[in-house]
């Protein structure tokens, strides 16, 4: 790999994560997959190594360093296995909102946690009813003196097992108009009361990604956990989500690079009709139709990756490529699995696995309908 973005501390980096994923998940993540759980023995074990929330301030834990370290951790991450998402989801998307709208006092009170280990975090949108379209969420957040009382349920909640710390976008005002105005979030915390969880979900894929409903019966939330102000979430929402889904396309782009070097490595050692199946014409225009796409799509990713880095804003792009990228990994891991045979359809090879997971790539963090949406606005449409 070349990443324009990526220096050679970097790369350095990328050789010390690979050494410490080789001993302690490469080993265990079929059984994790089987257990449908990660242990939290592997989270503080990334954040006694700094690979959990690299670019938060040392003040707070982190080692100050830009975001391709965190981009080498998603990518690497991914290479493992797709159920590690929830790793990128605790670093990349849940702790950016409080280091960019979280007072000192929250900062100081969970960061320095959250890089160890410690905390795990989630964050809770989407509700039983209520997908897409975040304006009309149902969960609601009473001010009552020195507490919200909040009141709903949320569902396919990442991390939503283990988690210490949900982020939970909520009603503050249900009458306000627009209703995106009365949206803001609420940092929920492991043992407030009223708050449970309900079903571990049984998902088709990502097996070893804990995935679950959280429910608030007048959960008691104390002012003090409000993120930012009040009635901004919706706008908070719409500032992260750019990194959110380039994070998606990242490990999107890494899983149809792995599964086209898995088929490769199969098609040159499976034989039919006295011939390796590698040198059937066929076999062979699939393969290079699929090592194009991925080139192209890499470096797309690259560019984009890099633009976000110097801060620009990029969400037209993001949006580009988080449709692209997951659709070409759901296309390719298709095409991966028919090369593979029948043994593409068995559990012990892994693009069967990585054929389930990659399924829903195109529905979370924006279903890619929604995508074309925000494609089609910022062109003016």
């Amino acid at each position: 790999m070349n990443h324009p973005y990526l220096m050679e501390d970097h790369e350095i980096f990328r050789k010390s994560l690979r050494k410490f994923l080789d001993k302690e998940a490469y080993p265990f993540y079929e059984q994790w997959e089987e257990n449908r759980l990660i242990p939290r023995s592997f989270w503080t074990k990334m954040g006694e190594q700094g690979f959990l929330c690299p670019d938060l301030e040392e003040k707070y834990g982190g080692s100050g360093v830009d975001w391709g370290f965190s981009v080498v951790i998603n990518e690497e991450l991914e290479r493992v296995g797709s159920g590690l998402v929830g790793l990128g989801l605790h670093s990349d998307i849940v702790i950016p909102y409080i280091t960019a709208f979280g007072t000192e006092e929250q900062k100081q009170r969970w960061l320095p946690r959250c890089a160890s280990g410690e905390l795990i975090t989630a964050i809770a949108m989407t509700e039983p009813g209520t997908g897409s379209d975040l304006a009309n969420i149902k969960t609601t957040a009473k001010f009552d003196g020195n507490h919200y009382i909040v009141n709903g349920q949320k569902t396919f909640i990442t991390n939503g097992i283990q988690s210490d710390l949900i982020l939970v976008a909520c009603k503050t005002d249900p009458n306000a108009k627009p209703k995106h105005k009365g949206i803001s979030l609420l940092m929920v915390e492991r043992g407030n009361p009223g708050f449970s969880r309900g079903r571990k979900l049984n998902k088709v894929g990502l097996h070893c990604q804990d995935t679950a409903e959280l429910i608030f019966e007048d959960c008691k939330v104390p002012k003090d956990n409000l993120i930012g102000e009040e009635g901004k979430g919706f706008l908070y929402m719409m500032n992260k989500l750019q990194q959110e889904r380039l994070v998606v396309a990242i490990q999107a782009q890494i899983a149809a690079e792995v599964m086209l070097k898995l088929t490769i490595d199969y098609v040159k050692s499976r034989e039919a009709f006295g011939k390796s199946i590698s040198q059937f014409q066929n076999t062979q225009f699939k393969i290079a139709e699929m090592a194009a796409d991925i080139e192209m799509g890499r470096a797309f990713l690259d560019q984009l990756i890099g633009e976000h880095i110097e801060g620009k804003n990029v969400v037209t792009k993001v949006s580009m490529a988080k449709w692209k990228l997951t659709e070409n990994a759901k296309k390719i891991a298709s095409e991966c699995m028919q090369l593979h045979g029948g043994y593409g359809y068995m559990e012990e090879y892994e693009i069967a696995r990585r054929f389930r997971d990659i399924q829903v790539s195109s529905i979370y963090a924006g279903t890619n309908e929604i995508m074309k949406t925000i494609i089609a606005k910022n062109l003016g449409l």
